[in-house]
């Protein structure tokens, strides 16, 4: 019997044989920088005409990897490869299935500061950053692991006399994966995981700026043994291998991470019934957010500083569940300002291979462009008090800004920047306050910082997030613990991490026999 699932402990970086065991994986991931790797269909490596560079955000110049790219084709090969696999995978074992998570997330625990040193490098994650995303990793796949073995035990049904009644949950069939780049490991494997271990096959399209991560992702499930073509990594350009795959009749369902126009366009194509088709496809999208901390006028006003600035802005603010909004009660709204601005002026910003480093750079250039063109409108719209600028012109670094007096209606507090800007709004009080947090197209995560307790009941009541956290930042959703996945525009309203997340990778079959 398994033992109860509990979560992976992040690493502290305060022990000196700590920070050793990580500088010494980062010396081991440098000497493995530049080499090439293949798509993988069935098992077999294939490479191609076209190949993609992978870069380090931090250092432009440094290649992490060449990656080999599909065109419409090989997404055929992937596809069919996968729909045959599914033949004799779906008829697996779910202890079985499990078995293949068990071992994956024993093999990443112990290599652990070297899947993390491949973020460092391909993501620009800081060291706490990386930890944290590789334990994610390790949670899912345990906690995945279980709960199908839970799914898989007989389902508690009325019983009447002279009838057998079965229920079982069997799998869908092909699943097209699309993972993020800004949890390139814990997001790609929880997707994977939840899919192949519910009894699916898996064509895995990594995101295109961290591809290294999956395909190391992918050796890792080569050497616990996964059978050839149950996950095939077929790394392409979206609007031409991602559409085909999409839109196959062979595709049973699409597990999507990433931005809301993407995911809209994934939803709208997966509606078309393509000749052929018998089913209709499932989407499990999470799209984004625009998160707020909201801060009553009776608070632990630390706390609610604390709380900001580590939401907004770590990992560069590159989170869907970071705060881009601090919304505080006028009567404390200066004094709040202040002890952010004060907060964020102490955070250092500059290469993640440095341990002090609190903020790497953001992911790419045109990431790079679209913060930068952001801050500039919030400079029309607001107050800069802090930040505003770029780093190290060797990588995409943007200083952590913060614009104060922002209107709850401006496009700094509507659209979603994915970067290190955050917005103070004002209100006037704390119904105000609620009804500024409810009025964006989202509804992910966010937070309320109050001492009273008919306030923390009303935003329980009212506040629509998906994720509401009561005196502590809106960031760092543990697995099993804080099931995430949003409302409105965030998504399909799925719960990673939950107990009822495997349910959207499988169909519920009822078997009743008459005696």
């Amino acid at each position: 019997m398994n033992i109860p699932f509990v979560n992976e402990p992040f690493t502290a970086f305060t022990a000196q044989a700590n920070r050793e065991a990580f500088e010494e994986a980062l010396r081991k991931v440098e000497s493995e920088l530049g080499q090439e790797y293949p798509m993988i269909i069935g098992g077999q490596k294939i490479t191609g005409n076209r190949t993609l560079t992978s870069v380090n955000p931090a250092a432009k110049d440094q290649v992490i990897g060449t990656i080999h790219q599909a065109d419409q084709e090989l997404a055929e090969k992937a596809i069919q490869t996968a729909a045959e696999t599914f033949q004799t995978w779906k008829h697996t074992d779910p202890n079985e299935r499990a078995r293949y998570l068990y071992k994956a997330a024993a093999i990443m625990r112990r290599r652990k500061h070297e899947f993390s040193a491949w973020m460092v490098y391909e993501a620009g994650k800081t060291w706490p950053e990386a930890d944290a995303d590789t334990a994610e990793a390790i949670d899912f796949m345990e906690f995945y692991a279980r709960e199908m073995q839970r799914l898989s035990e007989p389902q508690p049904l009325v019983r009447i006399a002279g009838e057998d009644n079965e229920l079982t949950y069997i799998p869908l069939g092909v699943g097209v994966v699309i993972p993020p780049w800004n949890f390139p490991l814990a997001i790609m494997a929880g997707m994977t995981s939840a899919a192949l271990v519910s009894g699916n096959t898996v064509v895995l399209k990594p995101a295109s700026t961290t591809p290294v991560i999956a395909a190391k992702f992918m050796e890792l499930l080569d050497e616990v043994g996964l059978p050839d073509g149950v996950v095939n990594f077929l790394p392409g350009p979206g609007s031409e291998v991602g559409d085909y795959l999409v839109d196959h009749a062979l595709t049973r369902f699409i597990s999507f991470t990433g931005s809301r126009d993407v995911g809209l366009r994934i939803n709208e194509r997966a509606a078309r019934t393509a000749p052929g088709q018998k089913w209709i496809k499932r989407v499990i999208a999470e799209m984004g957010g625009k998160d707020s901390i909201v801060v009553d006028s009776d608070s632990d006003l630390e706390l609610a500083a604390d709380s900001i600035t580590a939401s907004a802005f770590g990992f560069s603010g590159q989170k869907c569940s970071a705060c881009s909004r601090a919304i505080i009660h006028k009567d404390v709204y200066d004094e709040v300002l202040k002890k952010v601005i004060e907060r964020t002026q102490k955070l250092t910003m500059g290469s993640p291979l440095e341990v002090g480093n609190y903020m790497g750079p953001v992911i790419d250039d045109k990431a790079y462009a679209k913060i930068t063109e952001y801050i500039e409108i919030g400079k029309g719209e607001g107050r800069l008090v802090h930040g505003g600028s770029t780093g190290d012109a060797a990588g995409y670094f943007i200083e952590p800004t913060i614009i104060a007096d922002v209107d709850p209606q401006a496009r700094l507090a509507q659209e979603e920047i994915f970067g290190p800007v955050l917005a103070f709004i004002k209100a006037d009080s704390f119904q105000d306050a609620l009804e500024i947090a409810n009025n964006t197209d989202y509804g992910l995560t966010g937070a309320v910082i109050s001492r009273n307790r008919a306030h923390l009941e009303q935003a329980r009541r009212e506040y629509f997030a998906g994720n509401l956290y009561f005196n502590r930042k809106c960031t760092g959703a543990l697995v099993g613990t804080h099931p995430f996945g949003g409302f409105n525009m965030s998504g399909t309203d799925s719960k990673a991490g939950g107990r009822d997340y495997l349910l959207l990778f499988t169909q519920a079959k009822l078997v009743s026999e008459k005696y």
